[in-house]
């Protein structure tokens, strides 16, 4: 369960530049192995005021942001091993963790459930990769 609370009350005492809203979100918990309950409790600010971000916005920003933990980043750590990719220099890194969004986003779009079997078939099938770009038709 999730709760939040959000106030503008605190703008004019907080020494943070373009702050509009705080906001803490309390998470309750249950793992439901072993049966044990665990309550959490976050607290953040942000430039956005409560026209642009009422309090069930920041529920569900919240959620989202573990949809994309979850479906991408943990995803490009297992299927690619990013966390031991050693480029480290000028743009490399960045560039390579946008390659391998395009090669998930295009296997996905493609149908692929299983990202690393979907990798595994298409470095077996040597032109399959490029179908999905749309190169060869092959």
């Amino acid at each position: 369960m999730r709760r939040i609370w959000t106030s503008t009350e605190l703008n004019g005492y907080l020494d943070f530049p373009h702050v509009a809203q705080v906001f803490a979100i309390r998470r309750e918990t249950t793992n439901l192995v072993t049966g044990e309950f665990r309550t959490e409790t976050v607290y953040g600010l942000t430039s956005l005021g409560p026209e642009k971000a009422s309090p069930a916005r920041w529920l569900a920003l919240n959620r989202s942001h573990w949809g994309i933990e979850n479906g991408l980043h943990w995803v490009r750590d297992w299927a690619f091993d990013e966390d031991r990719c050693r480029i480290r220099r000028g743009a490399g890194a960045r560039v390579m963790a946008s390659l391998r969004n395009l090669a998930i986003s295009l296997l996905r779009l493609a149908g692929a459930l299983n990202i690393t079997a979907a990798l595994r078939f298409c470095g077996h099938h040597q032109f399959r990769p490029l179908r999905l770009i749309g190169v060869a038709s092959v």
